[in-house]
């Protein structure tokens, strides 16, 4: 079993300062990067259910949870960078490669940190994202409107208005205690309205040019719900066919925190996929 120490803040040339959430188990490093918005908080669930041979490290992207903004530029690139040099981090302890979660924005920063730096990527999982470009599907129309009509509203204003949307419909209802527990989360650690903005504009950026998806070489494990009302589920099937050795899942009835919804689910597959000789299987 590999083991590293806890990773501590990373300052960058921009005067960024990374925040990575370790946990306290032992283990082999994944690195899991988070969606529009979200931070550390969103990975707790999944950290509960991974193998206990997993050590699942949480990046806070730039002026979100306990990170702070720096200077730079906000792109998908930037964010890819920035994981990068966290990589880069624990390959001088002693690491070698490591696999990549991305959930939804941190799928489009999983891709091309994996297209960039295949060097420090063992594995990506993208759940509930986009590879982008002219055959992705869109955000749906009513998803943007709520998002840009609460945009101006104060942050935690703006985190209650607008999180059911990234669950399956009824699925607040029908879950209040665990819902209200990951909202109460998600309110301890608000993302200014100016980073979201930011961060939304990068995204929309990411979704028009997309990427050449046949650089990305890297085994990959997607992962969707087909009720999606963020990232339509139309989205996963489209990189799967991109990209035919890598393995898919589709939730039935799933929506677009398929990670919070169906932890264990998602759990049980990267446990799976981590534990697969690629180099012999391919799917």
């Amino acid at each position: 079993m590999n083991h590293v120490a806890m990773v501590p803040d990373i300052s960058t040339k921009d005067e960024a300062v990374l925040h990575i959430d370790g946990g306290s188990v032992a283990g082999q490093p994944v690195l899991l990067l988070h969606g529009l918005g979200y931070a550390s908080w969103a990975g707790h669930p999944l950290r509960l259910r991974l193998s206990p041979t997993v050590r699942l490290l949480s990046l806070d992207n730039r002026g979100t949870g306990r990170s702070s903004r720096g200077s730079a530029p906000i792109s998908i690139d930037r964010f890819a960078s920035d994981a990068a040099t966290v990589l880069e981090q624990l390959r001088e302890r002693g690491m070698g490669r490591t696999p990549v979660i991305g959930h939804s924005m941190g799928g489009y920063i999983a891709q091309l940190l994996a297209v960039a730096r295949p060097d420090l990527v063992s594995h990506v999982v993208l759940v509930s994202t986009s590879g982008g470009g002219p055959t992705a599907t869109p955000v749906p129309e009513a998803t943007r409107r709520l998002w840009l009509d609460s945009s101006t509203l104060p942050a935690d204003e703006y985190a209650v208005r607008t999180m059911p949307v990234s669950f399956a419909e009824g699925w607040p209802a029908q879950h209040a205690d665990v819902y209200q527990q990951l909202l109460a989360a998600r309110l301890r650690y608000l993302t200014p309205p100016t980073v979201w903005r930011e961060q939304y504009d990068a995204c929309e950026r990411f979704l028009e040019a997309g990427y050449d998806h046949s650089q990305l070489t890297t085994p990959a494990l997607i992962l969707h719900g087909s009720a999606d009302r963020v990232v339509p589920v139309e989205n996963g099937r489209d990189l799967h066919w991109t990209l035919p050795s890598s393995r898919y899942r589709e939730v039935e009835g799933a929506g677009h925190a398929l990670h919070l919804e169906h932890p264990e689910i998602v759990a049980s597959e990267i446990n799976d996929f981590l534990t697969t000789d690629h180099a012999s299987n391919k799917e």
